[in-house]
């Protein structure tokens, strides 16, 4: 295993320490617990966002901490989720008395974790809601999960509502946009190589040199098959059509396409599976009028991509292009 790290045991506190120190303009880290919290928080009067899981997948959560997205992130220790006592920190440092909303992907120890923190906060008085995001179609059920994973439609959900957070919204509006942002995105994604933790040292499952998991999960889960490479094209078409027929988006649909490496991919790549996508859908009569491409959602060294389809409307889409500041996302602030 070669990596720029340290010890194994000590990469998340420093890559923390790292973040604080490149981003003092916009985020601070509070210690024992870990916890992620926009540099200007609480933000009096303002519905606060929390989110968070395992660390591995940056820059997502806490490089999404800042203006127009998060208020507060919660890294657990890679692949693995925060723990109660972190949500419950970052909901009392964020909480600047409109309520707070914790975004949960659909992660059985994500779901637990955030639940009894929300308790634990409802029972000190704060008003807190949930919001679990599940838009991966892959599969039903994967190890770690009651139904289906939550993937790409988080980093849209973080942006679309803490757009409309900074705007004033109330805690149940906000709420109830996270639930239809989930409602109408779907995502798939592949692998084309594992990922390598830290802590173990070896790849996480094995990959023969001619084949791909279609429908793998963030932390290397099981997709639905194991298949022969084939050119981007193919493997593209294949996501494509599971993730478009199962909303479904139609004719005339306007989307915000999501095209996101999952660690190990050169942007080279990723464009290339942009431009078959696009291709694909004009096909079928729906037009990309938004898009996002990049590492934003990553499984650490993992090859591969996913792709996730966004169904816009007018609101959706102004939501979207709101000015927005953190370490990973940012434009017109």
């Amino acid at each position: 295993m070669k990596k720029l790290i340290n010890r194994p045991e000590d990469v998340v506190r420093e890559e923390l320490e790292g973040l604080a120190a490149a981003h003092r303009d916009r985020l601070r880290v509070q210690f024992a617990p870990d916890v992620v919290v926009r540099a200007d928080a609480p933000v009096a009067g303002k519905v606060a966002l929390v989110s968070g899981g395992g660390s591995g997948h940056e820059p997502m959560h806490a490089g999404f901490v800042g203006l127009g997205m998060l208020d507060a992130a919660c890294p657990g220790q890679v692949f693995t989720s925060p723990t109660p006592d972190q949500v419950l920190a970052a909901v009392e440092a964020v909480d600047g008395g409109s309520g707070t909303l914790l975004i949960v992907k659909n992660y059985t120890g994500d779901v637990m974790n955030f639940e009894m923190a929300a308790e634990l906060a409802r029972d000190a008085g704060r008003q807190v809601e949930t919001v679990v995001i599940d838009d991966d179609v892959a599969v039903q059920d994967s190890l770690p999960t009651a139904g289906r994973r939550g993937v790409g439609a988080t980093v849209l959900a973080e942006k679309v509502c803490g757009a409309a957070a900074e705007q004033g919204r109330s805690l149940a509006e906000v709420a109830a946009l996270c639930r239809r942002v989930n409602a109408e995105t779907r995502s798939m994604g592949v692998a084309l190589t594992s990922c390598t933790v830290p802590m173990v040292g070896a790849p996480t499952f094995d990959l023969g040199p001619d084949e791909i998991e279609l429908g793998v999960g963030i932390h290397g889960e099981p997709g639905r098959e194991r298949r022969p490479a084939a050119p981007a094209a193919a493997i593209v078409e294949q996501l494509t059509t599971a993730i478009a027929d199962d909303l479904p988006f139609r004719a005339g649909d306007r989307v915000l396409a999501f095209v996101n490496g999952l660690g190990a991919t050169p942007l080279m790549e990723l464009y290339v599976v942009y431009r078959d996508l696009e291709r694909l859908l004009a096909g079928r009569g729906v037009t990309i009028v938004r898009n996002l491409v990049g590492p934003y959602m990553t499984a650490l060294d993992m090859a591969g991509c996913s792709i996730t389809l966004l169904r816009l409307d007018d609101e959706l889409t102004a939501l979207w292009d709101a000015p927005v500041a953190t370490a990973g996302l940012r434009w017109g602030a």
